[in-house]
């Protein structure tokens, strides 16, 4: 075993993680890991199937006298990010991650540590191998790509799963139990535009740079600032004082990405330049007081460029800016069952001038599917109010909390048993691959929990170690209690 794993405890995990950690694994890359599943099922004589796309299944009679008990299964994905720091010479097609221990946390040397969702998946197959849990019958779920897309869970198939209750094994905070998580879906809009020569003699690029940006679920309740949106202010202002054109506009970097920066080239005489800088620079001070401290570093500044020779058409130029500033973005409702929860919102995420067409790209995410698309439509009907044709794709369900679930309560039962207290109740406002497995099986009932695992998908990614026994002790409790 690696010397960083040598001493650590429950043996019979981290021997799996040691394994895993050993094996290329990038998302759609997941072969040799599921190969090593594979050959772990075999040498414990256990029945093990696979869907179409790569996802295992793997079957274990329940432990002597515990055969009427309820089916359960145990879930995690194969895939891991695949992340480096500058100058890390690894390749994660051919090489090991190099594990070290700093205190009571385990990390990698300049990459992605792969304990989203190792941890999980060796756990699952230290289970898979025990004599000595008295579980009752039970399912295991090895899913691929879930880190790009929930991609194997998308493609999972219906009717092959027999199991009550579904264990997800890829929370990432000790003393929690998740119950719920957000669908989504992508709302894209775009509108042919017209361009005519430019007038004005000077060219600047308006720049909105400096914010937090984050994730469009998780952190959409945080108060950060949209660079997109703070953009088309700045350009509405302009456009209502000043006789500017638009030539460029971009901004946003992922649909699922809070944007941080974006820009836009405007034309205008070289006279008024200093009307236009101060414009800016008052629209700079408007919005930083507006944001405070959710987002203090925020800036806004005015360079010159080289000047274009088209410009949009002043309508459609009128059209983009007023719908970066009208477009709904952030939080439309907080849960009414889970206190602090997101509900429902939609995010603003990229803007940009594609050839003779603006595209404007936009995601609705909530737990409630009549939510979801009622939030779509609400953006949809903004975008057509504005001329612009949409598309909406990319659709997955989410997973509505039930904090009152039979598998809730024996989880809580069992939380107080092991720790002393009960386990805070906690939904992501994201995609989980409980709700989108789940929709294809109604009436099964789910939970996640994990040990804590900080800075996943990057390589300051960590997990703590105390935090692996206290959670490998839950799980043997809880096969064993439910």
């Amino acid at each position: 075993m690696t010397p960083a794993l040598a001493d650590l405890e429950p043996k019979e995990l981290w021997k799996h993680f040691d394994a895993l950690a050993a094996i290329p694994r990038a998302s759609t890359k997941e072969a040799a890991a599921r190969d090593y599943v594979l050959a772990v099922a075999a040498r414990s004589g256990l029945e093990a199937v696979q869907d179409e796309v790569g996802n295992t299944v793997v079957r274990k009679p329940a432990h002597a006298g515990r055969e009427a008990a309820p089916m359960a299964l145990l879930q995690g994905h194969l895939d891991m990010v695949c992340e480096k720091n500058e100058g890390t010479p690894h390749n994660f097609d051919t090489d090991p991650i190099k594990l070290r221990r700093d205190g009571d946390w385990l990390k990698a040397d300049g990459t992605t540590l792969g304990a989203d969702n190792g941890v999980g998946v060796a756990a699952a197959l230290a289970v898979m191998e025990s004599s000595d849990i008295a579980h009752g019958p039970l399912e295991f779920v090895f899913t691929i790509d879930e880190e790009t897309g929930l991609t194997g869970a998308a493609e999972f198939p219906a009717g092959l799963l027999k199991s009550k209750y579904f264990l997800n094994l890829d929370n990432e905070e000790k003393g929690t139990i998740c119950i719920g998580c957000s669908g989504g879906l992508k709302t894209t809009a775009r509108r042919q535009v017209a361009f005519r020569p430019a007038a004005g003699d000077a060219a600047w690029r308006i720049k909105v740079f400096g914010l937090k940006g984050g994730h469009s679920g998780v952190d959409i309740h945080q108060g950060r600032g949209n660079a997109l949106r703070i953009l088309g202010s700045v350009l509405q202002t302009a456009l209502d004082s000043l006789p500017i054109e638009i030539a460029e506009l971009n901004g946003g970097s992922a649909q699922n990405a809070i944007p941080r920066e974006a820009s836009a080239v405007v034309v205008l005489d070289a006279a008024r330049q200093k009307e236009l800088q101060a414009l800016v620079a008052k629209s700079e001070a408007e919005q930083r007081a507006d944001l405070g401290g959710f987002d203090s570093e925020l800036q806004i500044t005015v360079e010159k460029v080289l000047r274009p020779e088209k410009v949009l058409d002043a309508t459609d130029a009128k059209q983009t800016v007023n719908l970066l500033v009208s477009v709904p973005h952030g939080v439309l409702a907080m849960s009414p069952d889970v206190p602090g929860l997101v509900q429902n919102s939609t995010n603003l995420a990229t803007a940009a001038i594609k050839g003779d067409t603006v595209e404007i790209v936009t995601s609705q995410r909530s737990a409630i599917e009549s939510s979801k698309q009622a939030a779509a439509r609400m953006v949809a009907t903004a975008f057509r109010l504005a001329g612009f044709e949409v598309e909406q794709s990319g659709g997955y369900p989410g997973w509505k909390p039930e904090p009152n679930s039979e598998i809730v309560r024996k989880l809580q039962t069992v939380h107080e048993e092991v720790f002393g207290e009960p386990a805070k109740l906690i939904a992501m406002h994201a995609g989980l691959e409980c709700g989108v497995i789940g929709e294809k099986y109604p009436g099964m009932q789910m939970a996640s929990f994990g040990p804590t695992i900080v800075d996943p998908h990057s390589p300051n990614e960590r997990v703590e170690i105390s935090s692996v026994a206290g959670f490998w002790r839950y799980l043997k409790a809880a096969l064993e209690g439910i």
